[in-house]
């Protein structure tokens, strides 16, 4: 066996249809695309998911899902995370020198999940009534400014 001797096995290589090649070769005027009509025609097939007019499936299911422009600006946090901090004066600059809020956050709610036992005084955030009910039982305070 030498290299150029090396020929693709019989049958293995199919020689491409040459269309419009004359009436004998099968494909040969209309080159097997039938007579008249959109597909007949060059470049005349309709987008994909076109259904002739028809409402698209695409169009017609519905859609799943929603991703918020403004919720990694707005953080939560709980009572018990607000009671370990040990801060006793609590405002966003103050959480976000604790390390508890990220860098980007614009706003933050204080929500009634866990306990609090430390009076703490809560200015310029947002607090939910079961939270402002536990600060206060605790002796704190929940202002405005």
């Amino acid at each position: 066996m030498q290299l150029n001797g090396l020929k693709p096995a019989k049958g293995s290589k199919k020689l491409r249809n040459r269309v419009g090649r004359g009436h004998s070769s099968g494909n040969g005027k209309t080159c097997g695309r039938g007579v008249k009509g959109q597909k007949s025609r060059s470049g005349g097939m309709p987008k994909p998911g076109f259904e002739g007019g028809q409402m698209p499936l695409q169009r017609r299911l519905p859609k799943r899902g929603f991703r918020s422009r403004t919720s990694p600006l707005v953080a939560e946090l709980r009572l018990d995370t607000l009671d370990k901090t040990g801060l006793e004066t609590v405002d966003l600059a103050a959480l976000k020198g604790a390390g508890l809020l990220n860098g980007n956050v614009l706003d933050c709610k204080i929500i009634g999940s866990g306990e609090i036992t430390r009076a703490v005084k809560v200015v310029g955030l947002r607090v939910t009534a079961g939270a402002t009910k536990a600060i206060e039982a605790a002796g704190g305070s929940v202002g405005t400014a």
